[in-house]
Formats: structure tokens, sequence, C-alpha cells
């Protein structure tokens, strides 16, 4: 089997227009699909409900093949659950690990409005990326419960209707951190080495990258890197068929 690649947008809000928009456009540039994850409760000021007019943007990105993921509710950890996954979640994720240490009933009462603001927007899905790539034991099965099919961590994509995994790291930038530099050129000597192997690249891409000097351009490198070496374009509803 040939490698695969997939890109995906993470923080997809309204906030986040401007920067959603740059990465669409390059990725309209490679020619190939992207999965955006939209965040649609409130979230740097304002929430999806409150701009029905951005999700005109996102179901003509659907139409253009991309595919609209569920990336939490308000992309915030409330501070609640067990200690220890709420302390590894804060260092991991920056305190943006919602659904890291949810009991079963916090994670369906997230799911349930995040799931009514997106079907009225006409953007209803069933792959679901929790921010930070973390979830309970609990927030999944309130996943399975609520009929989504798949969704992701650090180290792959799982088919939530069979439990089969499909195994890729994700690869990302951590703007303004220690290890920024580091991160983004690993991106692209492990982009171009995951495919060359005919493995299953991941790159994921934030807001906050643009914002920091030569982040796009190390994004950019490591997707070509990928395509170059022969791997696959698609998104992660594709990847689980």
């Amino acid at each position: 089997m040939p490698a695969r690649l997939v890109v995906s947008i993470h923080d997809v809000a309204p906030a986040t227009a401007a920067e959603t928009e740059r990465w669409c456009a390059d990725a309209d540039a490679f020619g190939i699909p992207v999965s955006l994850l939209v965040i649609p409760g409130p979230w740097r000021g304002t929430s999806l409900a409150d701009a029905p007019e951005y999700a005109t943007f996102l179901r003509a990105r659907r139409a253009h093949g991309d595919e609209i993921m569920m990336h939490g509710w308000e992309h915030r950890a409330p501070g609640t659950g067990a200690l220890p996954r709420r302390a590894i979640a804060r260092l991991i994720a920056r305190g943006a690990a919602e659904f890291a240490a949810l009991d079963t009933e916090a994670a369906d009462t997230r799911l349930r409005r995040a799931t009514a603001v997106m079907n009225e927007l006409g953007l209803s899905t069933t792959g679901f990326t929790p921010p930070g790539w973390l979830a309970s034991p609990a927030a999944e099965r309130a996943l399975q419960r609520a009929g989504f099919s798949h969704t992701t961590d650090h180290f792959g994509v799982r088919d939530l209707r069979c439990g089969k995994r499909f195994r890729g790291f994700a690869l990302s930038q951590r703007p303004g951190g220690s290890g920024e530099r580091t991160a983004a050129r690993l991106m692209q000597a492990l982009s171009h080495r995951t495919a060359t192997h005919g493995g299953f690249v991941r790159i994921a891409l934030h807001p906050d990258d643009l914002h920091r000097p030569g982040l796009r351009d190390a994004a950019l490198r490591a997707i070509d890197a990928a395509l170059s070496a022969g791997a696959n374009a698609t998104t992660y509803a594709e990847v689980i068929g």
C-alpha cells in the first residue's frame, strides 16, 4: 500500500477565519484535501452559532472535498476530573485538553451541545479529534454512544465502529515553545522518512503557526516532502473507509 498523508487544520472557528483560509489556500496550491477540526462553542470571544455566515465557508470547503470534524466544544480544559490526567493534559496541551479528564456525564453534555450547533448549521459529522489529542476512556465511550465513527490521538486514528487503529504519529509545530525550531526541523525529516517507507503521515496545522516566522514554510516543506516521496493525500474519513 502506498504511503498516505492527512493534513489537518486545527482550531477552526470564527476567531481564526483568516488563518484557516490561509492554510486552505496552501492546501489548494498542492491540490490536496484537508480535515478541518471545528470548534463549535465559545472560543476566543465568539462561537460558531454567533457567526452562521462562517458555516457557509465550511460547507463550501466540504463540497470542495475537505472533511469536517468536531474538535471539542470550547477547546478549554474545565478543571475537573482525575488529577493525574489533568496534570498530564496541562503539560502536553497547555490547558486546551478539554476531554482529557471528563467523566461520562460531562462528556455527553459537551458532545450534545457541539452536535446541536453543527447540525443546525449543516455541518454534521461523525469524526472527532479531541483538543490536545487527549480523551478520557469515559469520553471515548461517549463518542461511541453518540454515533461517532472515528477519532484521533497523537499516535493514529481509530475506527470507533470496530476498534481498528491506523497508526501514524501526528507531526505538529510548537509555536512559542522551547522546542519550536526542533519541531519544525523534525516535521520535514519525519514526513519524508515516513512516506518513503510507505507509512501514514499526519501533519497538523494550527492558526498560531502562522504568527511565528518560518513555521508556515516548515509545514509546507513537510507536506511537499511527503507528496514528493509518493504519499497519497486523503482525509481521516477516507482512511477508515
